[in-house]
């Protein structure tokens, strides 16, 4: 990788005399290739890759092992990330991206696996502990005031994830919430139901409003409150001094606190376009 650097520095200045554009453009493209090929070595987004789970006196099988029962899952696995996850001292030649996640396999192999023998390996969709491991910004999300009770074992990463990348609908190598709010809809039915009026919002799915992790605003808002729903419905001076949303003068309303005060259904309304039960 420093190789390959060097010499695009070096095709760079003896190119320079060549170029039409002007020199900052250059040093713009060549910083872009620092960045990329920096970041291409380290680890990605809210990731830092952890050692594997210990499972007291169990060894490393491969991931081969694993797919001789767990066919299903071997079939889509590799088009996920989890999948590329290695570790150091992993043997080049071994497959252990398994293992990665689930801690060394042997005593799991050998007692022919099943429910009765999960204390020998670590499951991630009875434990969020392996995943926080290695997704730290997500692990200090979950501490904030308001968030989904992961930490209190009330649900799981996987509910809203698929680690394995059975679901080929949901991007980021099939890890992310997939198909826009289904994963949110399993349990916000409410929310996410079909409206007469729907808000806009709903359109552009529910983590445009909300953090799906932890937020330090109440309903898990990205935002507080009115500051939210301002950065779309924007505040136009008025000509006789008010403040007008939305082609209505507010200014008699901005005193009633947030804009759930009056627009109280925030998702939809059956009976109002603007949003009022």
């Amino acid at each position: 990788m420093i190789t390959l650097l060097r010499n695009r520095i070096a095709e760079f200045r003896s190119d320079r005399k060549r170029l039409i554009v002007p020199s900052l453009v250059g040093l713009w493209v060549l910083s872009g290739l620092v960045h990329f090929l920096v970041s291409s070595c380290s680890s990605s987004g809210n990731t830092a890759l952890a050692p594997p789970p210990h499972i007291e006196g169990a060894t490393f099988v491969g991931s081969q092992s694993c797919a001789t029962c767990h066919v299903e899952i071997s079939k889509v696995f590799p088009g996920s990330v989890h999948s590329r996850i290695s570790f150091a001292g992993n043997d080049a030649a071994t497959d252990r991206s398994c293992e990665s996640c689930h801690g060394p396999g042997s005593k799991h192999v050998a007692s022919g696996g099943g429910t009765q023998f999960e204390r020998q390996i670590v499951n991630p969709g009875k434990t969020a502990e392996s995943c926080l491991k290695c997704h730290v910004t997500t692990s200090a999300e979950f501490q904030l005031p308001h968030h989904h009770p992961v930490l209190e074992k009330q649900m799981n990463c996987v509910d809203c994830h698929d680690p394995h990348g059975h679901d080929i609908g949901r991007p980021h190598g099939h890890l992310a919430v997939g198909r826009q709010d289904a994963s949110c809809s399993k349990c916000h039915q409410e929310q996410t139901r079909n409206f007469v009026f729907e808000h806009e919002a709903m359109q552009e799915g529910c983590t445009t409003c909300h953090q799906p992790h932890g937020s330090v605003n109440r309903k898990m808002l990205a935002q507080p409150d009115s500051n939210l729903c301002l950065k779309c419905h924007a505040q136009v001076p008025g000509g006789s001094g008010g403040i007008t949303i939305g082609k209505t003068d507010h200014s008699s309303f901005l005193n009633r606190g947030s804009c759930f005060s009056c627009h109280t259904a925030v998702h939809g309304s059956n009976i109002h376009p603007k949003l009022l039960y």
